[in-house]
């Protein structure tokens, strides 16, 4: 790169997805609109356990917020292929606001209960069920084939950036002011997005044929990815990446304080690391995304993670640790962005609903089973033990994926 050049050049060439003003426009919206999820997450977790004072009862709401996630995804790819994905947005966007003004009017009157929050966040978790991989599905029409890792690049750079300011700020917001108005600030943030959506000029991918047999779509979207090797290991190796390696929600605090005996602060830095090093990943991933998804980048990652992992199983430094998850946080971007992008660029327009939304299943489907597997072992056999069998299982299944698809026999076809 020249010393001097021209900011369009250099967006141009570090960030290209930014260079079309559609996916641009959105792209600023969920800047704004990220930062008010990651507020009302924080701020809803505080408000149950206020509540409650029950751990339990703040785990079922999570369970209860992912429960439709699990059923209904299958589903909600028929809905996407089917119709506009502007409009599906419009609509899940819209819900999601009124629900977080919602809550905000709960706690603002003082009538908020234990029950009225899982219920809103069972609505939540059905508009999430749609909302997210309608909004994988719709990059590519704002961005195109050819810029589409960049612009999933970004949305994760955004996100984790998100996840580092927007609770920082709903703490804030929080001690200041009380909770309801992290969900108040939280449903203005939508507006962003919403204003987006109306200013997206697309054409957008409608089926022409569709069958009403809803189970007949779905059937012929998993018989699609079957079908296809590079859909299928993909989706595979998705799955074994979230059911071990994906678990540090539970693994990381038992590990900071049985370990490394350390208390709270050093928990907290070092899911920090692990954002940082997510946060780096997704930048490098947007700079060095020009000539797409490579199936040994998806490889090498998911064994560099593999061998992070192992190598934290013997740490009992928590700043070795911490640079351990900078690391792995940076592989955990490259592996999701690298799989996210694969699929979409693979699949075929009229299925891309459907395998996104295979995706997200798996994505998140995993994590109850993966936090099962990595609850149990860490009560039989201690956390360290945990940490090396994730890592060496992670790195057998993958290795069995290559060799069954032989993986580095054929690359993904890029568009000119």
């Amino acid at each position: 790169m020249k010393l001097f050049e021209y900011p369009e050049t250099i967006l141009r060439r570090s960030f290209p997805a930014l260079t079309h003003s559609n996916f641009r426009i959105y792209w600023l919206g969920q800047c704004v609109s990220l930062i008010g999820t990651w507020m009302q997450n924080i701020g809803q977790t505080w408000l149950v356990f206020s509540l409650t004072g029950s751990p339990l009862l703040v785990g079922l709401l999570g369970a209860v917020q992912f429960l439709p996630l699990t059923v209904f995804s299958l589903f909600a790819g028929v809905v996407i292929d089917k119709y506009p994905k502007k409009q599906i947005l419009l609509i899940t966007q819209f819900v999601s606001m009124i629900l977080a003004f919602s809550l905000a009017a709960l706690v603002f009157t003082q009538t908020v209960r234990y029950v009225y929050v899982l219920i809103l966040a069972f609505i939540l978790g059905l508009t999430n069920t749609i909302d997210m991989p309608t909004r994988q599905a719709f990059t590519i029409e704002m961005a195109g084939k050819k810029d589409l890792m960049n612009a999933i690049a970004l949305n994760s750079a955004t996100f984790n950036l998100a996840r580092i300011i927007g609770p920082a700020i709903g703490a804030l917001v929080m001690a200041s002011f009380g909770a309801g108005w992290c969900f108040f600030l939280n449903g203005l943030s939508f507006l962003a997005v919403l204003m987006s959506l109306f200013k997206i000029r697309v054409n957008p991918y409608v089926r022409t044929k569709a069958s009403n047999k809803v189970f007949r779509e779905i059937q012929d979207g998993l018989k699609y990815i079957a079908s296809e090797s590079m859909l299928l290991q993909t989706i595979l190796m998705v799955l074994i990446i979230g059911v071990f390696v994906f678990n540090y929600n539970v693994l990381i605090p038992v590990f900071s304080k049985n370990v490394l005996h350390q208390g709270e602060k050093v928990y907290g830095l070092l899911m920090s690391a692990l954002g940082l090093g997510s946060l780096l990943g997704a930048l490098m991933v947007s700079i060095k995304s020009k000539s797409g998804p490579k199936i040994k980048v998806l490889v090498s990652s998911a064994m560099m993670i593999s061998i992070m992992l192992i190598l934290v199983s013997f740490s009992s430094l928590y700043y070795y640790t911490a640079i351990l998850l900078v690391i792995t946080g940076i592989f955990n971007i490259w592996f999701s962005t690298t799989a996210n992008s694969t699929l979409q660029i693979t699949a075929k327009d009229e299925f891309r609903g459907r395998v996104m939304s295979v995706y997200s299943l798996v994505f998140a489907g995993a994590t109850p089973l993966g936090n099962l597997f990595a609850g149990e072992i860490t009560d039989r056999y201690g956390v360290n033990t945990a940490f090396l069998l994730s890592g060496v299982l992670t790195i057998l299944l993958v290795l069995l994926i290559v060799a069954l698809f032989s993986l580095n026999k054929k690359p993904i076809k890029m568009p000119d």
